[in-house]
């Protein structure tokens, strides 16, 4: 059995049957990095804001200690020299030898973008250009003045002058007093090298702080002649008089844990004691007994107690201390359970129809059962969802590499303030979220925010700021992209779209109008063709992203004082609470998280505008009033006793509108099918669901229908024929 292993990066999977079967450890190192590359980025960034705590700063050098030690591992020698050189000087910054300065930062930060692309590059089995790599690290080398390669070529490895079967004999250095004696043994296994361990920055930071004594163990050093320089043979077991807690002590090793023998013991007797000199090392002569491991005890010290009485704890993480376990699923098992899901929703909702059909329905105990199942089915519906729910803060990291590059190809200085990183959202959403946010955090660098010679003009932080939020509104997820730049010119979007032939010359156009010509193909207001703009490929890939996931976008515009750019999505594109409706003949659903009220209007609260526009007076409130039969071209009119009820639903930042239907069936959980595979996009309509009676039924969505106008009438066909 080979037990060289890299010890963050030991996971079990669960195989079909329940039987535990093989894992690509490789697989489980590169998800792992990307959570230490998330750290690494996320401790500079404090770093960068003032906070230079020792427990950020040590993070940080973790996580490229972390990322070293895997990719030796598996023998990834470029990632592996890149991360050496720049733990080493987050380890002169750690030290106190270097000073957080902004260049070095940037500097640091650039490193860190660059050993993400070669993780990436690694995941793929390819490499980056190894010049490129050199480049980038002696950057770093350079703003941190050559402290890399000092230290690299400060080490030269020297022949031991070692006598005899290498007996040597140590005197212990003296203790001083101090809070408790803790003793810890620690041996590295044999290929801890290969795995990029160090022992001596180990043994470096557990004695940084106290007076300690060191017994050096080479009870397993072979013979010269079977000495392997790749392999380890020493141990050590230090004795120290410290206030550190045994979990400190512990964390020292947690990334060594695995790949080594590791045990503590400690004592709380805080007895002062009187430490002879220190005496010089001398080499023992071949004859005498081979040196103990064991420290010289202290003279006023009492035995130890029993361990029966007081057991030592053991080098893993404390009991009841650190993250709950989890464990690590393959995304389409995930999948397959929400799949089944909704065949189960499906069919519960079928198996209630036959109920409430068959001659027995109105049974007290069949209306209980139905309602415990029901209940059921939801709560495994919710759990299922939220399994399958992360936080955005994933995503929202991945942007401040996006506005640092946006911010130096455009000649501009950004940075970006994100809230709301622990909102959460189906993982589905956020994976296609990256594309179109990335497209809008490109577009306020370079259009939204002015050059530092203008903002400093205006009056204006040479710094732009560009705001990245989250929140849950409505049983949806907002997103806004917020800029403190310079806002739209409207006048030049409108001439830009004359001169398109966008739009007629004489045309009046409100403000609202004027920003949604930015959603439309091949729009763009750049003069040039640059790194980041000028190609046509605008906002309107961005709207067309967005609404292949049942969202929206919206933008607002203060001139002078900057844009919002608005995404509202729903939570999940698996399973919805809808209310069942008809119009025209036809069921359709509506997402009871965008539902105000119901209500059946009088004639006197309709007021017409036009041939064929209308508006309904709701306690004073003048609502949009649109017919769903004939917005989706199901009908031409009205006949009597179609349309009497209104159903108000809201539309987000646009306020709400009144929807015409002609009767409510009920409300359940529905299963959302997309169309777009296998159908097209059709305006007004969101996605589809299959009914408990085989019927398929389409899901609105309101804003979309009251933004695109009635579409041409066609002849009325049953879905559930179709």
């Amino acid at each position: 059995m080979n037990n060289r292993s890299s010890p963050p990066f030991v996971a079990l999977q669960l195989c079909e049957g329940g039987m535990a079967g093989p894992v690509d450890l490789k697989d489980i190192f590169f998800v792992e990095a990307d959570e230490l590359l998330s750290a690494l980025e996320e401790g500079l960034r404090a770093i960068q804001t003032g906070a230079q705590e020792a427990d950020t700063v040590n993070a940080v050098f973790r996580a490229v200690h972390s990322i070293k030690g895997g990719a030796g591992a598996f023998d990834l020698k470029a990632l592996v020299g890149f991360a050496h050189r720049f733990e080493t000087v987050l380890d002169a910054l750690r030290a106190g030898q270097l000073q957080p300065e902004p260049a070095l930062l940037g500097a640091l930060l650039h490193a860190s973008d660059h050993l993400a692309d070669m993780i990436s590059a690694s995941r793929q089995g390819t490499n980056t250009d190894p010049e490129l790599d050199e480049r980038v690290i002696m950057a770093l080398e350079a703003q941190a003045g050559g402290g890399g390669h000092k230290e690299e070529e400060a080490f030269v490895f020297e022949p031991l002058a070692l006598d005899g079967p290498f007996g040597m004999e140590f005197s212990p250095m003296p203790l001083v007093t101090g809070r408790r004696r803790v003793t810890l043994t620690f041996r590295p296994h044999a290929g801890s090298f290969a795995s990029g361990h160090d022992p001596a920055l180990l043994m470096r930071d557990l004695c940084a702080e106290d007076e300690v004594e060191v017994d050096l163990d080479l009870s397993t050093l072979p013979e010269a002649g079977n000495f392997d320089p790749g392999q380890s043979y020493l141990g050590w077991t230090v004795t120290l008089q410290t206030e550190r807690s045994d979990k400190d002590l512990l964390a020292i090793f947690e990334f060594i844990e695995g790949s080594c023998d590791l045990t503590l013991a400690s004592d709380t007797s805080t007895e002062p004691r009187n430490n002879p000199p220190l005496p010089a090392p001398r080499i023992a002569s071949p004859a005498l007994a081979p040196v103990s491991a064991t420290p010289v005890p202290a003279a006023t010290k009492s035995p130890p107690p029993p361990a029966a009485t007081a057991p030592p704890p053991s080098a893993g993480p404390a009991s009841g201390a650190g993250p709950r376990p989890t464990i690590r699923v393959d995304i389409d098992r995930v999948d397959r359970l929400v799949d089944i899901l909704g065949e189960l929703v499906i069919h519960q909702a079928m198996l209630t129809e036959a109920i409430e059909q068959s001659p027995g329905f109105g049974s007290v105990e069949v209306d209980r059962s139905l309602d415990q199942l029901r209940q059921l089915s939801r709560q495994i519906q919710e759990s299922v969802m939220a399994i399958r729910a992360q936080p955005v803060k994933p995503l929202f990291d991945r942007m401040h590499r996006i506005v640092r590059e946006a911010s130096m190809a455009a000649g501009k200085s950004a940075r970006l303030v994100t809230e709301g990183e622990g909102t959460e959202v189906d993982k589905t959403i956020i994976e296609r979220l990256a594309d179109p946010l990335t497209h809008m955090i490109r577009n306020s660098v370079d259009h939204g925010l002015e050059k530092p010679m203008r903002r400093d003009e205006i009056g204006k932080p040479n710094e732009g700021v560009i705001k990245l939020s989250a929140a849950h509104r409505s049983g949806r997820i907002v997103i806004t992209v917020q800029d403190d730049g310079a806002g739209i010119d409207r006048d030049k979007v409108r001439m830009i779209a004359i001169e398109k032939g966008l739009v007629s010359a004489t045309a009046e156009l409100s403000p609202q109008e004027i920003d949604a010509l930015l959603f439309l193909p091949g729009f763009s207001t750049a003069t040039e063709v640059s790194a980041l703009s000028g190609r046509g490929v605008g906002m309107d890939v961005v709207r067309s992203e967005i609404a292949g996931l049942g969202g929206r976008v919206g933008i607002a515009s203060v001139r002078g004082q900057g844009t919002t750019l608005t995404i509202s999505l729903p939570l999940t594109l698996a399973v919805l609470d809808g209310m069942v409706f008809e119009a025209a003949g036809q069921t359709l659903v509506l997402p009871v998280s965008t539902i105000i009220e119901t209500l059946r209007p009088e004639a006197s609260m309709r007021h017409n505008l036009g041939q064929t526009d209308s508006v309904l007076d709701v306690r004073g409130r003048c609502l949009p009033l649109i017919d769903v039969g004939m917005a989706l071209g199901f009908r031409r009119s009205l006949k009597p006793g179609e349309g009497e009820i209104v159903v108000v639903v809201e539309r987000g930042d646009e306020g709400a509108i009144a929807l015409m239907v002609d009767g409510i069936r009920d409300q359940r959980q529905v299963v959302i099918k997309g169309l777009e595979a296998n159908y097209g996009q059709i305006p007004g309509i969101a996605a589809a669901t299959v009914l408990g009676d085989g019927s398929v039924a389409l899901i609105l969505d309101p804003t979309d229908l009251a933004a695109t106008g009635p579409i041409q009438a066609r002849p009325v066909v049953s879905l559930a024929a179709e």
